[in-house]
């Protein structure tokens, strides 16, 4: 038996940056189906979906979410996974009316959190809500844990409301936000240690930390998340091209490692993914 393969996602506009600042962040829904299209050929497997409207705002509007989820469904083979955190001040409702554009995965952010200079809130309350909207619509969440006692809550919710659609329990981990736990390997270490039975991860360096944090994921067994959500600086003194740029550095590392690039059809049974709800890979 082989080593496992790697899940890379992709997270390519974040609802932080503007597109002046980043003339290649893809902000339209053209744009984004160019970005998802070029993703999947360098390696991706799933994509977390931010919306911008045309302010360049961070926008939940449902409709236009269902439409990206659509498009992409009908052009790409990609898992779809929306954002149920959007903007630090987006508020509980709209968080939450994010699930009835039935997407196959969502966000499930587990704790509130400092955010550079804002804060990022997460009620107890609002998370099982999330949670068990998710469940009975049958969206696999993808629980996101910026602190390490963020971990507690994923196995308090499956304990008190029970497994995630598919059976399967994935985190993220977010390292590297400014106010947040670190992007180092000690943290990312420490936190695979404290990860529920069972559990698998990605792990999303935020900035300088992206190369650490990718390098340590890949030694610890886990998978990857890239974007220009998280970082704009390819190498020193160096901007991202584009979020394919990043796709292919995390593909050719995984490569290296000898866990390449899963598919989508294999990152969908990694998460319990239905087959149903898969693309153009029916």
């Amino acid at each position: 038996m082989g080593m496992p393969g790697t899940l890379i996602s992709v997270a390519p506009t974040g609802a932080e940056t503007a597109k002046a600042d980043a003339p290649t962040l893809p902000t339209t829904l053209d744009e984004l189906l160019r970005t998802a299209k070029e993703c999947e050929a360098a390696g991706a497997a799933l994509i977390h979906v931010h919306l911008r409207d045309a302010d360049d705002a961070s926008s939940l509007d449902v409709g236009a979410l269902t439409e990206t989820v659509t498009a992409l469904r009908e052009t790409t083979g990609l898992i779809v996974q929306l954002s149920t955190g959007g903007g630090v001040h987006d508020p509980e409702e709209a968080r939450l009316a994010v699930l009835d554009a039935r997407p196959d995965g969502a966000s499930l952010t587990c704790g509130t959190v400092n955010f550079g200079d804002d804060v990022f809130m997460n009620r107890p309350a609002f998370i099982a809500a999330l949670y068990t909207r998710m469940q009975e619509r049958g969206i696999v969440p993808e629980f996101e844990c910026f602190e390490p006692g963020h971990l507690a809550t994923v196995t308090r919710l499956v304990d008190a409301y029970g497994p995630p659609p598919g059976g399967h329990v994935h985190v993220d981990l977010v390292m590297g936000v400014p106010g947040a736990m670190p992007g180092t390997p000690a943290q990312l270490a420490a936190c695979v240690a404290a990860l529920p039975d069972g559990a698998t991860f990605s792990a999303t360096g935020v900035g300088r930390t992206t190369i650490p944090v990718m390098l340590a994921a890949l030694a610890h067994g886990g998978h990857l998340r890239v974007g220009m959500e998280d970082t704009l600086t390819f190498a020193a003194r160096q901007p991202v091209r584009d979020n394919a740029q990043l796709v292919d550095r995390a593909a050719t590392l995984a490569t290296l490692a000898q866990r390449p690039p899963l598919s989508p059809r294999e990152a969908r049974d990694l998460l319990g993914m239905s087959a149903g709800r898969e693309g153009r890979e029916q």
